[in-house]
């Protein structure tokens, strides 16, 4: 019996993601007195009794070992109004809150101002997934604001809420 090719095409990958559309978040967390953050897309439920979520960082990310140290941190699920946030967060800029408005969240982690919802989480594990972390996490915040999320596919932004339900 010969092995099959253990790697599927690169091209292929990136067509196969695009397929799929995922929301789009911020993950955030102090590191001492400083707000970090990043765009993140692989956020995911895992359970809601108890609330668990999971999120995953390049561990190449320049917010990766702020998030490795942190006790808590935030998820915050953009609206459609913040698509000036998303370029930022998406970015390299080493001081991506200069012009974010943001709250302290009652664990002390940033919850950007006009997200769609927010979640304020305490990480419970850390686990090496290849060049990722994937931290998993237990709910200690949550809420939600009327806003419509943003959503992402196929390199594009688009309106939650605009989504055309299947007959």
């Amino acid at each position: 019996m010969t092995a099959l090719a253990a790697t599927p095409d690169l091209d292929v990958m990136k067509q196969v993601n695009r397929q799929f559309v995922t929301g789009v978040t911020v993950v955030t967390a102090m590191d001492g007195q400083t707000p970090r953050g990043l765009a993140v897309n692989a956020f995911s439920s895992i359970s809601l009794d108890p609330a668990t979520v999971m999120v995953c960082v390049q561990r190449t990310s320049s917010t990766h070992d702020c998030l490795f140290r942190a006790g808590h941190l935030a998820i915050n699920i953009l609206s459609t109004d913040q698509l000036d946030v998303v370029g930022t967060f998406a970015g390299k800029s080493d001081d991506k809150f200069k012009d974010i408005a943001w709250e302290s969240g009652p664990f002390g982690s940033p919850l950007l101002a006009r997200s769609a919802a927010h979640m304020e989480a305490e990480i419970r594990e850390r686990l090496q997934a290849s060049t990722h972390t994937v931290f998993i996490c237990r709910v200690v915040h949550a809420s939600v604001d009327e806003r419509q999320p943003m959503v992402y596919s196929a390199g594009r932004f688009f309106d939650g809420g605009a989504l055309a339900p299947l007959d």
